[in-house]
């Protein structure tokens, strides 16, 4: 892939793919790690992205490795247990940090399937059916699993149930 490409969408992308490394993992070296190896591998791979969808490529090859990292032993030998958020800043509305935490908190409990379901479409701004493309999945499941998700947040957020991320 030509270099010029890549460091535009570097520039272009970068940060978003961080962000959703960085909420995925809760270890800023981590996603940092992540996001260098997803670059990478767009430069060894150079897959033939249509136009318009390098950020989905560029998101999904994330989630997968972020996945990958969360399912391995080191990882949870060594992050399970610990504050796993710390607040990367991005755009949205939610102005009182202390509900700003405790929204991102609740969201990061959820199980793996809700929360990367969470992650590109409230935080990504991905609709139904590009997220469903994105994951690989029916738009049905993404549907469902992020209405089981903001019933969960919901009850979680009133006071009722804590979630559990299995």
């Amino acid at each position: 892939m030509d270099p010029t490409r890549v460091e535009a969408l570097y520039e272009q992308y970068a940060t978003d793919v961080l962000r959703v490394s960085y909420f995925y993992l809760g270890n800023r070296a981590n996603a940092e790690d992540v996001t260098q190896e997803v670059f990478m591998r767009l430069m060894e791979t150079n897959p033939d992205l249509t136009p318009g969808k390098e950020k989905a490529w560029l998101l999904k090859v994330a989630l997968n490795r972020c996945r990958d990292l969360w399912r391995s032993s080191w990882h949870k030998r060594v992050l399970l247990g610990s504050p796993r958020l710390e607040i990367i800043p991005g755009k949205d509305e939610i102005e009182n940090l202390t509900e700003k935490q405790a929204l991102m908190q609740a969201v990061n409990a959820l199980p793996a399937g809700e929360r990367e379901i969470f992650l590109l479409y409230y935080y990504q701004g991905y609709s139904i059916s590009q997220t469903a493309e994105i994951l690989g999945l029916p738009e049905g499941t993404v549907s469902s699993r992020l209405s089981r998700g903001r019933s969960k947040l919901r009850d979680y957020l009133d006071g009722g149930d804590s979630l559990d991320p299995t």
